[in-house]
């Protein structure tokens, strides 16, 4: 490499394939007869959207062996679907539904092809050991536009008895297929609109600001942040609104890629710890904590690194937000209005405390997501983002 280049070694990885657009669903029976004859399809509760998938399955002379995805993934219910996946003779994966559905599904495409039990892959509460084969082929189809979990090498498990949410994590966990289709998310009710529309934003401020962001992952953070700012209110308010979904379900999908390349920060450092401690939803801790963990951010920067690179992307990500001219505070207040806007509840809502507080710095400090935020920040600068947020 030139010593005298400026641009730093960087990784991009992605599903082999990715299929993006209206009506795209309607491939489903084709793209999984491609990959092999009974699949353990992985749904949601609801089971939405699951029976047309299934008619197209069996069109398409695939067999398969459901499984509902009722809450936030555990460790537990990936040994359920894995235990399904195995029984019922599988030789490839269909996740169809919400970040938790293709989390699910992900961790049993990984350990159907690797032996053991996911506590022996996974961080901070496993062995961490690597997967040694590939994952079991898999098609991922989102219905919600938030997690971009379709485009992901991980699966984010949460582990009760260790009070936290931990990754399951390899390049050989990604999809073969992330078939993402905006319809799929027309029926989304607003609340999940908007948690899960502020995690895919979450998603792309963070990876741009990140210690770890890249050229690539710039264009999709870009993108992705112009296209929510314009598009996230508008689905919220009318879920009627094609072009909007539309633009939602591209952000989302343009997190994933920027999450999965570039790290996140302390936001999802933070939920993952709260979301291991209370039963929050993802997407809503992320929702409730940005406006304040990107000002605990800009103070931080501007205190103890004003000639930091994040202060001109925060400076940018505001111009993306607002179309005003570029200050970075323009950013942050805009973000807490569009929470107020979109009626995100508070972290007390899921039963925080004050007294809660030390014990989640510590574990947020931990976090892997946190050792990508663009600056260090101090107990008390936690502490004061978590407050707000509550």
């Amino acid at each position: 490499m030139n010593p005298d280049c400026d641009i730093a070694r960087f990784e991009m990885a992605s599903p082999a394939r990715i299929i993006f657009g209206q009506g795209a669903f309607g491939e489903a029976g084709h793209l999984a007869a491609g990959l092999g004859r009974r699949a353990l399809v992985v749904r949601g509760a609801s089971g939405e959207h699951a029976a047309r998938l299934l008619e197209m399955l069996g069109a398409a002379g695939v067999e398969h062996v459901s499984l509902a995805v009722a809450a936030e993934p555990t460790v537990a219910m990936a040994r359920a679907a894995v235990e399904a996946g195995r029984d019922g003779g599988c030789d490839m994966v269909i996740g169809i539904g919400g970040g938790s559905v293709l989390d699910t599904a992900k961790a049993a495409a990984a350990l159907l092809a690797n032996d053991g039990d996911p506590l022996d892959y996974m961080e901070v509460v496993g062995a961490g050991k690597p997967l040694v084969a590939p994952s079991a082929p898999a098609i991922a189809i989102p219905t919600t536009a938030g997690t971009g979990s379709e485009v992901t090498r991980n699966a984010v498990l949460a582990s009760p008895e260790h009070g936290v949410k931990a990754s399951l994590r390899s390049p050989l966990m990604l999809p073969r297929v992330a078939l993402v289709d905006p319809e799929l998310t027309y029926g989304v009710p607003p609340n999940v609109t908007a948690s899960t529309g502020l995690d895919a934003l979450t998603q792309l401020i963070e990876p741009f600001v990140s210690a770890r962001a890249n050229p690539i992952t710039d264009g999709f953070c870009r993108e992705g942040i112009f296209r929510a700012a314009s598009a996230l209110t508008q689905a919220y308010v009318d879920g009627g609104d094609t072009e909007a979904r539309a633009s939602m379900s591209l952000a989302s999908l343009l997190s994933g890629l920027a999450l999965g390349n570039s790290g996140l920060g302390a936001v999802h450092g933070f939920a993952s710890v709260i979301g291991g401690m209370f039963p929050a939803p993802h997407g809503a801790v992320c929702a409730a904590l940005l406006p304040h963990v990107t000002r605990a951010n800009l103070a931080a920067l501007a205190e103890r690194a004003p000639a930091h690179p994040a202060r001109t992307r925060y400076e940018e990500i505001a111009r993306l937000l607002t179309g005003g001219p570029g200050m970075a505070e323009d950013g942050a207040r805009w973000l807490e209005a569009t929470c107020v806007e979109l009626a995100i509840p508070g972290l007390s809502a899921y039963g925080l405390v004050e007294a809660d507080f030390p014990s989640i710095i510590e574990r947020t400090k931990a976090a892997s997501s946190t050792r990508a935020n663009p600056i260090v920040l101090t107990d008390s600068e936690l502490r004061k983002a978590l407050e707000a947020a509550l």
